[in-house]
Order: C-alpha cells, then structure tokens, then sequence
C-alpha cells in the first residue's frame, strides 16, 4: 500500500514537474537565442556594413532616388527649411515643393545634391585609395625585400614626402593647374601613398627571412615572382586594413580641399562643398551643412570601425576568441 501511494504520488507531481522543466527549457533557447543575437552583432560590423552599404546604394543611384535634380534651383524655395517644419510651408503657399532636408541659400534641394555628392566624394575616395594603395604597397615590397640603399632612399623620401605641408601643396596646384576632378585624386592619391609604406616594408622584413623564401631561392625563382607569388599574399591582411583605416582619412581630405576653395569646383555636389556654401547661414538655416557634415561623420566612422574590426580579426595578437 505504501508503495502504491509512493507511485500514485509521484504520478500526481509528474505533470507539474515537466510542465517546469519545459519552461526552463523554453527559457534557456530563449536566451541562448538573444545571446546568438548579441553574439553576432558584436563580432560583425553589421552597424558598419550596413552604413557603407547604403552610402554606396545611394550614390550609385542617385539619379533615381533624388527627388530633384542637384542643380536645379527654386527661388520661392530657398533656405527652405526641412519638411517636418510646418510653420514656414504654411507662411509661404507660393512655394508648391517641399524638401525632406531642407533647401539651400538659391532653392537647391538638399537630400539631391547629399546622393549627387555621396557618388563624387566616395568615387574620389576609391580611385585615389586604389593608387595610393597600390604605389604605397609596391614601395614597402621593394624596399623591405631589397634593403641597403634602395630601402634607404624609400624611406626617406617618404619622410621628406610626410614633411611637406599638404594643405599649401593643395591650394598651389589648384592655383597652377585649376580646379578638377582629376586634380583632387592625384593629390589624395600622393596622400594615401605614403602612409602604408613602413607597415609594409615591416611585414617584408619579417616574412623574407622565413625557410620558403629561402627554399623559393634555391629552386631559381626570381625577385618578382618571389614578392608576387609569396611575400605579396602574406601582407594582403595589412594592406586591405590599411586601406580601410584611410578611407576615412581621404573623405575628409576631399572635404577639406573643397571647403578651402582648393578642391572639386563648386559647381559639382559634394559634401565638402556643400559644407563650404553652408557655413555661412548655420545661424538661419543650419540643414545646409549639418546633413553633409552627419554624411561624413557616418562614412568615417564606420569605415573605421569596419578597419579595427579587420585588424582584429586577422591579427593572430588582437584576435578576440
């Protein structure tokens, strides 16, 4: 009888007892599926990503997603505020269009010229990134794998290269040569190359002293097909984050040159120029150059984010297990 009760009490408590246990277990996927969540958010630039991937969506087509052209002026609109402020759309019934943004000192809708300009600033960005990149990284290869007097004269031309003050080099060949497109990525590219060089020249001063460079001597192989074939992929890694960390550093040098007057005529929509015809009316109508100006925080930003996450991800010593 005893026993029977036993069982009996047992069978009784049975159900409460897996209706616990299937809560706990409810419980433990839903945390564990918040934890994935948090997991991947904070091991991929998603934020970052996802930044850069609708900067490069707008400019690529901005003439579709522009409500106006980026030229085309509306004198009943200028220094219209964004749409959200009723008050002065209300106080001017002349004016039929209304800016998301805001409109500028001549009536120039603000979110068209912002994607006009993302397709300039980053395009300029890219190809002059691309050169520097690859004259900066032939530059350390050389000088790293050669050393004696060919390493000494790289290295010191880019330290004469890093004296020299870029701002006046900027504004003499504006004042030589005009101002232009091609002008501006000749200069960000005599920028971006110089500042990779030594972490390269680094990275082949260790690798040629590795036993396959020296196993690659002794089958014949030749100097280039050494630096291309197995030195060029062992500082890849450096040289992708590298690039990245002056992305950056380059949007806001185009910025710069355009709002000193030594850069991209203002004619053509960009957010340095954009920024330069704006600073004059931040007292009254400050959208002109504060959206520009978020535009480029948020490239600069996430492209450094993007940079760090790059160099701790390939980086045996900064890897984050």
């Amino acid at each position: 009888m005893a026993q029977e009760s036993t069982s009996t009490g047992m069978d009784t408590n049975e159900p409460e007892d897996m209706n616990l246990l299937a809560n706990q277990v409810i419980g433990v996927q839903e945390q564990t599926f918040s934890q994935k969540f948090w997991y991947v958010v904070r091991r991929w630039p998603i934020v970052p990503m996802a930044i850069l991937a609708m900067m490069v969506f707008a400019g690529v087509f901005a003439p579709l997603l522009s409500p106006t052209g980026p030229r085309e002026i509306n004198l009943r609109g200028r220094a219209a505020p964004p749409t959200w402020q009723n008050e002065w759309y209300e106080a001017n019934p002349k004016n039929e269009q209304r800016y998301l943004l805001g409109a500028d000192h001549v009536g120039r809708d603000v979110l068209s010229r912002m994607l006009h300009g993302a397709r300039i600033s980053l395009m300029v960005a890219a190809i002059s990134l691309t050169a520097g990149v690859v004259i900066g990284s032939a530059v350390g290869l050389i000088a790293g794998y050669y050393g004696g007097w060919v390493d000494e004269f790289a290295m010191r031309t880019v330290d004469v290269w890093n004296a020299l003050p870029f701002l006046l080099i900027a504004i003499l060949a504006a004042v030589t040569f005009g101002q232009s497109v091609s002008i501006v990525m000749i200069l960000l590219a005599l920028v971006a190359w110089a500042g990779g060089v030594r972490n390269v020249r680094a990275e082949v001063l260790t690798l040629k002293t590795r036993d396959y460079i020296a196993l690659a001597r002794i089958a014949g192989a030749s100097d280039i097909r050494i630096l291309i074939k197995h030195i060029l992929p062992g500082v890849v890694n450096t040289i992708v984050v590298l690039a990245t960390l002056r992305v950056g550093g380059l949007i806001l040098a185009e910025a710069s040159l355009s709002f000193l007057g030594a850069g991209i005529p203002s004619a053509t929509p960009t957010w340095g120029n954009m920024i330069s015809e704006g600073r004059e009316w931040l007292s009254t109508a400050w959208w002109i150059a504060v959206f520009p100006g978020i535009a480029i925080l948020l490239v600069v930003m996430s492209m450094n984010f993007l940079g760090d996450w790059l160099r701790d991800r390939w980086d045996p010593k900064l890897r984050q297990l």
